[in-house]
């Protein structure tokens, strides 16, 4: 991933040239894209002053499906190392209706930037958390052999659980308009923590009472329990202990009601109650797993133990506000008029003005606090060919002063797809197949050939873009594909005469109604 430091000294040009890598033509939409990301940067270098009047220049990608929209901002996203969500604009409805809010996205936005720092801190201290990793298998492998303070926390911790018992549905009848409020009541029982009777004084009285002898016998016995256990630890390094299975406390989540489709109102409910059972660390419940499967679930254990969870939610929060980026695909798709969509319009203009705020800069409560988003990238994207830019409410085609027009792909640019990205296809599926030891070599006048293709089956029937020739590919090597462990090893040489062989049938049939994705 790109660091902030080189990020900052990635100019336009450079941006482009790392997209380039990628997507295939539509240069000005890499150029809008490159100019918005570097504009950003330069934010983030002014007095805070000015810079919170500056607002992001968001933009309205035009172009139909299958040429490289949403693939355009994933890989600005992921070069920019910001937080990322792609939404469609049709799985939400104008408040009062069932279904998702338009706040959602932006609560989705978070958790997505709140994984994202998590993993970068748990990275952070990953060589820390595999020792105490280590330390804990060596503990499981060797009862008796770890420190006594650990078991005695270990068996402490087992007894303190919470108690949360489903008390069943509730309904609250709204007396306006707005829809009824559903939910789940659940009790929750906080154990009682007796604090025990035995502590330092009388291990310390204990010790005192032991003989000369009998603390030498201790002390040989820890020597050797050490030594021991030095050995089972290069053993264990060495992965000798692999397959040994092993008895370990794994913590699991408390089932609770979720709160997410009810709206924002709900986030803190449900806050609430996570919080509940985090205090008393969860449930546990001992599995019998082998020492792979444990080192796994161990070390994701202490990495959580190492990092501090509101450093993390205070990262993540600025990033998301900062740095994030929402992409609206199908925002044609709401912005039809009258009749030409077909079905009732019931919802497409309230969806629109419910996205205002948002575009515009709201506070949205989060389960990790407020986000403002005066400062969060949107892309919206659409084919357009039912509906028009124009036909979106003024007010929201004014926060999106930048529009870009995606070009079709033609040969030219399919030839290209298949050969020059970092993930052609002709690469996904020569190392696919290379895995059953199978090799597949494309002659490039093969090439030329599936590229022409895709094109002629674009031009006479619905035009999808660069996802046709996924079609195409699938029909090229169904049956090397089916029979590939049965005629390995070998190699096959893909010719324009393949081609023609395996696609003939397409090309002859005019209808090519069940090859439409």
């Amino acid at each position: 991933m790109t660091t902030k430091k080189n990020l900052d000294n990635l100019t336009p040009q450079e941006i482009v040239v790392e997209l380039d890598k990628y997507i295939v033509g539509q240069e000005k939409a890499k150029r809008a894209v490159a100019v918005a990301l570097r504009n950003r940067i330069r934010r983030l270098k002014l007095e805070p002053e000015i810079r919170e009047d500056i607002a992001p220049k968001n933009i309205l990608m035009i172009g139909p499906t299958g040429v490289g929209k949403t693939e355009i901002a994933r890989r600005l996203a992921k070069l920019a190392g910001s937080p990322f969500l792609k939404v469609e604009a049709t799985k939400y409805t104008e408040v009062g209706y069932v279904g998702r809010d338009v706040e959602s996205m932006v609560r989705d936005l978070m958790a997505a930037g709140y994984q994202m720092v998590k993993q970068e801190m748990q990275d952070a201290v990953k060589a820390d958390a595999e020792k105490r990793a280590e330390d804990a298998l060596l503990d499981l492998l060797l009862p008796g052999s770890g420190s006594k303070k650990r078991r005695d926390k270990e068996k402490s911790d087992e007894n303190i659980k919470p108690v949360i018992t489903p008390m069943g549905a509730f309904s609250i009848n709204n007396d306006t308009d707005g829809p009824s409020v559903m939910g789940t009541a659940i009790q929750v029982g906080i154990p009682i923590i007796r604090k025990r009777t035995r502590g330092k004084a009388a291990a310390e009285q204990t010790e005192r009472e032991l003989t000369e002898e009998e603390k030498l016998a201790a002390a040989v016995e820890q020597n050797r329990l050490d030594s021991t256990r030095e050995k089972f630890r290069a053993m264990l390094r060495q992965g000798k202990f692999e397959d040994k299975t092993v008895e370990l406390s794994v913590s699991q989540d408390i089932p609770l009601p979720s709160f997410g489709m009810m709206g924002s109102g709900f986030e803190e409910i449900e806050s609430s109650l996570s919080g509940i059972a985090g205090i008393f660390g969860g449930n546990k419940k001992r599995k019998v797993l082998t020492v792979k499967r444990a080192r796994e679930i161990l070390i994701n254990e202490e990495a959580e133990k190492l990092i501090d969870t509101d450093r993390v939610t205070e990262e993540a929060r600025r990033r998301v506000q900062e740095m994030g980026i929402i992409f609206i695909d199908e925002i044609d798709k709401v912005a039809v008029k009258g009749d030409r969509g077909g079905g009732h319009d019931v919802s497409r203009e309230g969806v629109q003005r419910d996205i205002l705020p948002i575009v515009e800069g709201a506070i949205v409560t989060t389960k990790w606090g407020p986000v403002d988003t005066s400062h969060v990238l949107f892309v919206a994207a659409g084919a357009f060919n039912i509906s028009k830019p124009s036909d979106l409410i003024p007010e929201l085609q004014g926060r999106f002063p930048l529009r870009v027009e995606l070009e079709s792909l033609g040969k030219a640019e399919f030839l290209r797809i298949l050969t020059e990205p970092k993930n052609s296809l002709t690469k996904q599926y020569t190392d696919l197949l290379a895995t059953e030891n199978v090799t597949l070599e494309f002659t490039a006048e093969a090439i030329d050939r599936l590229a022409a293709f895709a094109a002629d089956v674009n031009s006479r029937l619905e035009n999808i873009g660069a996802r046709r020739l996924h079609t195409i590919m699938e029909t090229l090597l169904e049956n090397i594909s089916f029979d590939a462990p049965d005629i390995a090893p070998t190699k096959i040489t893909i010719t324009p005469e393949f081609v023609d062989e395996r696609l003939k049938d397409i090309s002859q049939d005019q209808d090519l109604g069940r090859y439409i994705l």
